[in-house]
């Protein structure tokens, strides 16, 4: 897995939630807690996604073949939406669950101090986690990039995934941490089941919220607007190309854009020449975006004042009159 991978954000959240789960079991066990059950579903669901991750960036390193051309980048993408709509969907449904149960079955806390202690402790362990997730994602965030944008517009889906997992994890345990001891304090197990209803509410909006973002990485996403600018300069930045008639770009996998562009070159241009122009432009254009790996570039012949566009083509630039 790359650097944009976020490697060491996925083996840190992994290894604090299956610690994280153990101890949550444990303390299940021990009092009887609805919040504390569904904190341990959760944090087993969040290991299980770490794994997801992993195996799908392992995956995503095979060389490309006949029946994948392109190699398999996209299958991180594939992972990653596993991980945001079946795994937060089953711990935020289950935990609706046990919400609904308690609320029609509630029963008297037991033991209610170990929950809270490990609560705490939770607390203490996914701040960790977060915070390496924030280290890592610093690396590829771009300056002054805000934190909305850098989740809407990643193209590697990991370190997405895990940061919001990792606030959904703390958000849930705050939660937790509040109903068990509210249910504790006042004696009235209601609050235990509210609390589990809401850390089951809490997963699924972070599953949709991952769902939408990686369905758009599975679409398939062009190149970002920077990047988009920067290839059409590293295009017209020389005097090989008349005119940029037209350009389009797709992301192969998050470390790999594809470039296919239509270029007009001069009509008494020899074919010697016109091979030649085109491997310094895409020479140009890997300097400018490192990612873009696969390019291909037609040439064709610039006559100033005819529209070559064809009429569905998006992101065009037309000819000059």
């Amino acid at each position: 897995m790359s650097a944009s991978g976020g490697g060491k954000a996925i083996i840190a959240a992994f290894l604090a939630n299956l610690g994280i789960a153990i101890a949550k079991f444990i303390a299940w066990f021990l009092s009887g807690s609805a919040s504390m059950l569904a904190e341990a579903i959760h944090s087993v669901a969040d290991s299980g996604n770490q794994l997801l991750l992993l195996l799908g960036g392992r995956r995503a390193k095979r060389a490309a073949d006949r029946e994948h051309p392109f190699g398999y980048g996209r299958e991180r993408y594939v992972y990653a939406f596993v991980v945001s709509i079946i795994l937060f969907s089953v711990g935020g449904l289950f935990s609706i669950y046990e919400g609904i149960d308690k609320l029609t079955h509630p029963h008297e806390l037991e033991n209610v101090w170990i929950p809270i202690g490990v609560l705490v402790i939770a607390i203490v362990l996914e701040s960790f986690s977060l915070r390496t997730a924030i280290r890592e994602s610093n690396h590829v965030r771009a300056k002054g990039q805000s934190w909305v944008s850098f989740v809407r517009h990643a193209k590697a889906p990991e370190l997405p995934v895990v940061l919001l997992e990792d606030i959904a994890a703390l958000v849930g345990l705050v939660f937790a941490l509040v109903a068990v001891s509210l249910t504790a304090i006042t004696h009235n197990p209601l609050f235990d089941a509210i609390g589990t209803l809401m850390i089951g509410t809490l997963l699924i909006l972070v599953a949709v919220t991952l769902g939408i973002e990686t369905k758009s990485l599975l679409v398939g996403e062009g190149a970002t607007d920077a990047d988009h600018r920067r290839i059409v300069d590293a295009i017209e930045n020389g005097p090989e190309v008349e005119k940029l008639i037209h350009m389009k770009t797709l992301y192969l996998g998050p470390d790999e854009l594809l470039v296919a562009a239509k270029l007009g070159f001069a009509s008494d241009s020899p074919l010697v020449n016109v091979a030649a122009d085109i491997d310094r432009i895409e020479a140009r254009v890997r300097a400018a975006v490192p990612t873009a790996r696969v390019i291909y570039l037609e040439p064709d012949v610039y006559r100033p004042g005819a529209d070559r566009t064809p009429p569905t083509e998006e992101f065009v630039i037309k000819s000059a009159d």
